[in-house]
């Protein structure tokens, strides 16, 4: 399946669970609103969801001579990939970590904190910026972009029918005299699950590929996997301060759970052990 059906897939599904909701919040009139609040979302976010999620971290954009090698690298890993060069930006937060956004490889972004640019050696680095290209040359950048954007929408409702459904809101135009209170809480927490089993879905396979792209790209995966190790031990240590759970997918390693089997149970990403065994294996192939 090509990602821009799944994208097409996407948008359809995420649409239909805040119709539901605008449909339980506010019955015929609800789903009117919450119709024209997906369609308008739909088109935003595809034209700028990239624009939303670094202003939603603050990422500002890098000039060449501020930071040389990560242009440079940036530079010889897109002609690698044979993609027009992203732009690059940086985001200030301590937690290491990084993302690619844009709506396709002629506009995608490649966006790291500075905390990342402390922590890792010029090798790792260049990994963790192969494996950001590897997600812009499989087209993963718009699907994960709009998945966050979305998601956190309908979380943001959810929250709203969720207070609605507490203190007697609900549907009050004739429809049944209201939301039952326990069917509304029901929704208010399933909606916000529903987009996140969604988010994990796009997700898990797409890291693994995105490794394994990345590591073809920047020819070490052991660099690639010394990077996620390093990365998997401090974001237990150094947690995002403005974090969204929404765009989690986005990052290269999760920022807002801990490592253990409960926590990657419910994360977008897969697990970092598994993740550096592959590219360990992907060396050891190589001698």
């Amino acid at each position: 399946m090509t990602s821009q059906i799944k994208t097409v897939l996407l948008l359809g599904l995420l649409s239909g669970i805040i119709i539901v909701l605008g449909g339980l919040l506010g019955g015929r009139t609800g789903i009117i609103i919450a119709f024209g609040m997906a369609l308008l979302m739909n088109v935003g976010s595809y034209w700028y969801s990239d624009k939303i999620v670094l202003s939603m971290y603050r990422a500002r954009e890098l000039a060449p001579e501020e930071a040389p090698y990560l242009h440079k690298i940036v530079d010889e890993l897109a002609y690698n990939a044979g993609i027009p060069k992203p732009r690059v930006c940086v985001v200030p937060e301590e937690a290491p970590n990084a993302f690619a956004t844009g709506r396709n490889p002629e506009n995608a972004v490649v966006a790291v904190t500075e905390g990342l640019m402390r922590l890792l050696s010029p090798e790792e680095l260049r990994g963790v910026v192969a494996h950001e290209i590897g997600h812009i040359v499989n087209r993963d950048i718009l699907i994960q972009t709009i998945a966050g954007v979305m998601a956190s929408a309908i979380v943001t409702m959810a929250n709203i029918f969720q207070f609605t459904a507490i203190f007697g809101g609900g549907n009050r135009d004739g429809e049944g005299g209201g939301v039952n209170p326990i069917a509304a809480l029901a929704m208010a927490l399933l909606a916000p699950m529903a987009a996140g089993l969604v988010q994990m879905a796009i997700s898990r396979s797409r890291e693994y590929l995105a490794d394994d792209t990345g590591a073809e790209l920047c020819g070490q995966p052991l660099a690639l996997a010394g990077a996620l190790a390093k990365l998997g031990a401090a974001s237990g240590r150094i947690p995002m301060r403005e974090g969204n759970p929404s765009t989690e997918q986005m990052f290269i390693v999760s920022p807002m759970f801990a490592h253990s089997s409960m926590a990657n149970l419910f994360s977008t990403h897969p697990p970092l052990e598994e993740r550096i065994r592959r590219l360990q294996a992907m060396a050891a192939s190589r001698r």
